[in-house]
Formats: C-alpha cells, structure tokens, sequence
C-alpha cells in the first residue's frame, strides 16, 4: 500500500541511498559527491524547521521524497517557496511524483505559501545523463517555465542549463 507522510530522521539513510543515484549518475542534481546520511539528517532538520518534507512508502520502503525551502531570505518573499522531488529509480512513472506533489502543494497552501518554483537542470537534446522527464512533470502539474538560464552548471564534462518553473497556488 502507497502512503504519504512527513519524513523522521531515520529516513535519512534511505535518502541518502536514493538520491546518491542521482547525484552520481546524472546531471539532475549539480552536486558533484553524494551526502552522507548524517548530512541528510542535518538538511532534514534544517528544511522541517519552517517547511515539510515528505516522503511516499510503499509496503514499507520508502520510496520517494519531497520538499520545499525559502526562494529567498527576504521577508518580501516568505510566501514563495522552492520545491524539490526526487523519486527511486526503480519507482518512477508510477504516479509516485504526483502524489508527493499534490500533497506538498496542500500543505504548503495551509501554510500560506501562493507562489511555488522548481528550478530544473535540463539540455536542449537529452544524453544519457539527462532527460526532459523532470520539465514535463512540472508542466503535467500546472507550473509554467519562467526562465532559462543557459550553461550555469557543468557536470560530467557538458554544460547544462537551469529551467525555472513557476505555479500560483
């Protein structure tokens, strides 16, 4: 069975597994070495102090998360949030994504945020380290890409662009 709920702190090994996929063999994430999962503790604490951060388990192996973080320090901005999804490899296209989304958004909503952005790393033609798949997910939710930023992120010796997308709740 497939349930949504906030994340505890002993999922931070498990995240830390997942997202190491993406970390090390594409170019969604720019970060270049995988967090450890006493990192992930830290950024668990860090983002739940103010937003949520939620994770999808199916019969008890989670398998998916997501969160939001502040745009910008700036009290103007407290009601835009940035959002993040990252789903297990061996789950994706399977609706996971959706759920976490929809939820994400809900509360973020009750929480008075009006204004969500998702920053996208992407290429003009997909390689084996990038897909289009993360820029049609955010559209297939109603978000509309706001900017582009070309060439700010080099991973595995190619350049790649950020993608904003933007949705009012």
């Amino acid at each position: 069975m497939i349930s949504i709920r906030e994340v505890h702190i002993s999922d931070a090994p498990r995240l830390a597994d997942m997202y190491s996929y993406y970390v090390e063999n594409t170019a969604v994430s720019f970060e270049y070495e995988a967090p450890t999962a006493d990192e992930f503790v830290m950024r668990i604490k860090r983002t739940t102090e103010k937003y949520p951060y939620l994770v999808c388990v199916d019969d008890g192996k989670v398998v998916g998360y997501a969160y939001a973080g502040a745009y910008s320090t700036r009290q103007a901005y407290d009601w835009t949030a940035t959002t993040s999804i990252y789903v297990d490899k061996e789950y994706r296209r399977k609706g996971i994504g959706t759920l976490l989304y929809n939820e994400l958004e809900k509360r973020l909503k009750e929480q008075g945020i009006v204004n969500l952005l998702a920053g996208v790393a992407s290429c003009e033609d997909e390689d084996e380290y990038l897909t289009h798949d993360s820029s049609k997910f955010h559209l297939s939710k109603g978000y509309t890409q706001v900017a582009h930023m070309k060439a700010v992120g080099k991973k595995f010796n190619r350049w790649y662009d950020l993608l904003w997308y933007q949705k009012r709740l």
